[in-house]
């Protein structure tokens, strides 16, 4: 079975940081990119961050300059660090994976369960 778990998330004070990890596992020959979504009360879940095979990132205006995301293919994982976090990034944070199992199929969409984040005082 594959799946992508997420950890890291928490309660944390505006300014504060906070490291998200997604570990996808299972029979996977490869991955085309990993990103992080999120998703606040009462919001369409949209994109955070992403990042290619080749190390190609993008990221949404509202955190640039704040939050990096990377990946270590080798252990098939994808980190977002965030910094100087403000109370508009309070949201569920899901990773998501897009990937292949069988050279004989697509690719598919996999996504984790998500992680609460809370920035708070």
């Amino acid at each position: 079975q594959v799946q992508v778990v997420e950890s890291g998330g928490g309660l944390v004070q505006p300014g504060g940081s906070l490291r998200l990890s997604c570990a996808a596992s299972g029979s996977i020959l490869s991955i085309n990119y990993m990103a992080w979504y999120r998703q606040a009360p009462g919001k369409e879940r949209g994109l955070v961050a992403r990042i290619t095979s080749s190390g190609m990132t993008n990221y949404a205006d509202s955190v640039k300059g704040r939050f990096t995301i990377s990946r270590d293919d080798a252990k098939n994982t994808v980190y977002l660090q965030m910094n100087s976090l403000k109370p508009e990034d309070t949201a569920v944070y899901y990773c998501y994976a897009n990937l292949k199992t069988d050279w004989a199929l697509p690719n598919y969409d996999l996504w984790g369960q998500g992680t609460q984040v809370t920035v708070s005082s």
